[in-house]
Formats: structure tokens, sequence, C-alpha cells
């Protein structure tokens, strides 16, 4: 499995922002600046988590972005899924963006692999916070 780009520069912005929490808003050009990330493309990114609750934003002078939740609140799960929705894209596994496989549960022997895999995976992202990461 891999994960995209727009995960992990999701991930290291987000990071940034946890080891400055508290500090008030930082400016996207300070994080893409500490992160190496573009400028134009972290902008499509913290869009998409703003939108999804993860960040609060100020306008202005002294504006930026901060987490609207605090680090220890925040897993890497909740980042995945505001992005792309599902963390283990399985299309065999039924969610409520994939239907279920059209083989059915008991003609794949490969299903409970997957079913897993996604299970570990799951645990592992949902238990790992922004603080974590810091």
């Amino acid at each position: 499995m891999r994960f995209s780009a727009r995960e992990q520069y999701a991930l290291r912005a987000l990071a940034e922002l946890a080891r400055r929490y508290g500090q008030g808003p930082i400016s996207l050009a300070t994080i893409a600046k500490a992160q190496a990330i573009s400028s134009a493309y972290l902008e499509q990114v913290v869009g998409r988590l703003r939108a999804a609750g993860l960040l609060d934003s100020t306008r202005g002078a002294g504006g930026g972005y901060a987490l609207a939740r605090s680090p220890q609140s925040l897993t890497v799960g909740d980042v995945l899924r505001a992005l792309d929705g599902a963390i283990v894209p399985f299309s065999c596994l039924s969610d409520a963006d994939n239907p279920p496989c059209r083989r059915g549960e008991g003609t794949c022997g490969a299903r409970r692999v997957w079913e897993r895999v996604q299970e570990r995976l799951t645990e592992a992202l949902d238990s790992t916070t922004l603080a974590d990461l810091c």
C-alpha cells in the first residue's frame, strides 16, 4: 500500500502545526518552508483539512492556520479520512463509498487477508496522534 503525496504532505503540515500548537495561527509560507512543501500544493491540502474541521484559519496580518483540536486528540486516521474518505481503499471490502465485491464473502480466499490488513492498519493509524508525531 502506498500513501499519496497529498496524504504525506498533510501529515507533515499538521505535524508542524502540532509542534507549534498554542502559538497562534501559523502562515502557510512558514509551514511550507519548514516542511519543504510547495505553497501552492499546500494550499490545496489545507483547504480539505479546513473543510473537514481539522484546521481553523485566521485571515489578515498575523493570520494563518492552527489545529482545530489539540494534537493529542487528532489521529493520523482522522487526517487520512478527511482527505480521502477511507483509510484503506480495498475495493473488495464494502464501506460507505464502495459496494461489496461481486464475488461475495464466501468465494474469495484473499478477502480475509485484506480484512486483517485493513483492521491492523486502521488500528495503527487511529491510535497514532499528531502529538505522537512530534
